[in-house]
């Protein structure tokens, strides 16, 4: 009896192994996330935060289609061609229904045009490159966040209004750089036709020699300067700028600067007076911003970052899609994202059809001190829709589909 009970369970147990991935993960439906955890971990794990408490919150009030909402995290250690590799192992091995996340934008195109070949539904989550959704997009990828674009617009809107004339910039030098470049370029001049660009600077992401460059931009003697640095190169241009006094007496600029995971680091040393994107959590206290920064702190017992929020806003936006689909199927899930609305705490947003960028905005205002930290004051959000080209000009930068 013993000898038939074991050969009963090996069967069986050879059989279950024996079915589709897919019929053994019908249990729970799953997101394909990839990002570089190690390598921007500042961005990267509040980010995986607000995804995580979203998911909570999503499987408490009963999951989506009826089952739960399970997201499978990987490493691509911020290389394009580890992250492509993943991303065909989550939708063939792992059973992944659809693929979102990464912050480099080099990855994001790298995974947007394998999504594209594949018929698999990307969400870019994070990266800011505008050739996500206009040069190199395809119908199969999505974009969250405010792109390069609009940010770059916002903050040139600002500029007209000053009577700065001669700027310098300083960007790196891969596809995020050239686009926020090339965009607070375009939006300044038309706004404010004298202006002149009189210095660029393109030191390499995360290997800025600061010194030089702030060195090369002082001869230039702008009036104002376009700073789109982050992270450590953002440390490193800030110190060496303010030990220098490169910024006194200009107005700069700055893309992504006032975001908390970039600022924070910079403790008393923060620049003020800068006019940035970023993200004041710390004045949001009221309707659905108050909401989820009260719920993250409730979490975590810490103050959520920009990142958190892209992360919180990825799961709602996914959710939506599905429960629009009705499906897990590609095409539907592709279909269901085209016009898409969706509630977040930044408001309403939607990813528009003609090009797949939401119109989610972003916080701009400008850079002080308090209690030995950056923060932003006389901060507005600037809803995304009213930063976008125009339908002509987006069939003009979009390829035929």
């Amino acid at each position: 009896m013993k000898r038939k009970t074991f050969l009963k369970g090996l069967i069986a147990a050879t059989a279950f192994a024996a079915l589709p991935l897919t019929a053994a993960a019908e249990d729970t439906i799953k997101i394909g996330e990839i990002n570089h955890y190690k390598r921007l971990a500042a961005f990267a794990g509040p980010y995986k935060l607000g995804i995580e408490l979203a998911i909570e919150e999503v499987n408490e009030a009963g999951g989506v289609l009826g089952k739960p909402l399970e997201f499978i995290f990987r490493d691509d250690q911020g290389e394009p061609g580890e992250a492509i590799k993943i991303a065909e192992e989550l939708m063939t091995r792992e059973g992944a229904v659809m693929l979102t996340g990464t912050i480099l934008s080099n990855v994001g195109l790298a995974i947007s045009s394998f999504a594209g070949e594949k018929g698999y539904v990307y969400l870019a989550s994070e990266p800011l490159a505008d050739s996500i959704v206009w040069g190199a997009g395809n119908p199969y990828t999505f974009r969250l966040r405010a792109s390069t674009y609009m940010q770059a617009a916002m903050l040139a809107e600002a500029a007209a209004k000053t009577d700065a004339v001669t700027y310098a910039t300083i960007a790196p030098n891969y596809a995020y750089g050239k686009d926020a470049v090339a965009a607070f370029k375009e939006n300044l001049t038309r706004l404010k036709p004298e202006v002149e660009f009189v210095a660029e600077q393109w030191p390499g992401v995360f290997k800025i020699d600061a010194g030089a460059e702030v060195q090369a931009l002082e001869r230039a003697k702008p009036d104002a300067i376009y700073n789109v640095t982050f992270g450590p190169d953002l440390a490193k241009f800030v110190r060496e700028g303010g030990d220098r006094g490169l910024f006194d007496g200009r107005q700069i600029f700055g893309l992504l600067s006032g975001e908390p995971e970039y600022l924070d680091p910079l403790g008393d040393e923060a620049p003020e007076g800068w006019i940035v994107t970023g993200y004041p959590w710390y004045d949001l206290t009221d309707g659905p911003e108050g909401a989820f920064v009260k719920a993250y702190q409730a979490a975590y017992n810490d103050y959520p970052r920009v990142g958190s929020l892209v992360g919180y806003m990825t799961v709602q936006s996914i959710v939506a899609a599905l429960e629009r689909a009705g499906s897990t199927e590609s095409e539907a899930i592709r279909a269901a994202f085209e016009g898409l609305d969706v509630s977040t705490p930044m408001g309403e947003i939607t990813f528009r059809e003609i090009d797949n960028q939401s119109t989610a905005g972003a916080y701009v205002g400008t850079t002080a001190l308090r209690d030995g930290g950056g923060i932003m004051v006389d901060w507005e959000y600037k809803d995304g829709a009213n930063y976008l080209p125009s339908d002509e000009e987006v069939k003009k930068l979009r390829p035929s589909e």
